[in-house]
């Protein structure tokens, strides 16, 4: 008898430990917009210094369409120059002249340079529009809830493989609410994943 009893307070514990943790991390994922404007801030601070305000309001106009799927294409390829032609063959664009267009309207914002060779190259980058929704992994941009997808799923399948459904008030509370953040989270991940321009 104390020993079930030792087992059911161990279990009560860790179960309010984890409820706790889904709280937290829910009360973090509605601070996401907040974290988001912080990070906007130190990253004008750090790299962006010389663009003001009225300047990334018009690059955030500008930045649509075709236009930002070649600067998306430009940040993937950050460490080297591009020439017209490949961008118009990687990016699927109907003519050579297209790919120059929108290059020279990224050139005119202040975001790419020209070589001698005619190639194109990274020099600024921002984050506007959607770009403020994903982060630089590598060669790949991935959307930022991404990471709190990965931390949640991880800690629910942890939860679920150390403490399999009881039938308890406190289990099925955490269970619950665990699968509505879990789903919620990767909705909001692959939302955002679709939205990127290829």
């Amino acid at each position: 008898m104390p020993q079930h009893f030792h087992f059911s307070r161990s279990h009560f514990t860790l179960t309010r430990f984890c409820f706790l943790g889904y709280v937290l991390f829910n009360f973090g994922f509605l601070m996401r917009d907040f974290i988001i404007k912080l990070s906007v801030i130190w990253f004008w601070r750090v790299s962006m210094s010389d663009i003001s305000s009225s300047d990334l309001s018009v690059i955030e106009s500008q930045l649509k369409g075709k236009t930002l799927q070649i600067y998306w294409y430009l940040l993937r390829s950050s460490d080297s120059k591009v020439g017209v032609r490949e961008i118009q063959r990687s990016l699927g664009l109907s003519s050579p002249s297209v790919a120059a267009h929108h290059l020279e309207k990224l050139l005119s914002l202040g975001l790419v340079e020209k070589s001698v060779r005619g190639e194109y190259f990274l020099t600024q980058e921002v984050k506007v529009g959607l770009l403020r929704f994903f982060t630089r992994l590598g060669r790949f941009l991935v959307p930022r809830y991404l990471f709190y997808c990965l931390w949640l799923s991880t800690m629910f399948v942890l939860y679920l493989a150390l403490y399999w459904p009881t039938g308890s008030i406190h289990n099925i509370a955490a269970i619950l609410f665990g699968s509505v953040a879990n789903l919620i989270l990767w909705f909001e991940t692959v939302r955002l994943w679709r939205q990127k321009p290829f």
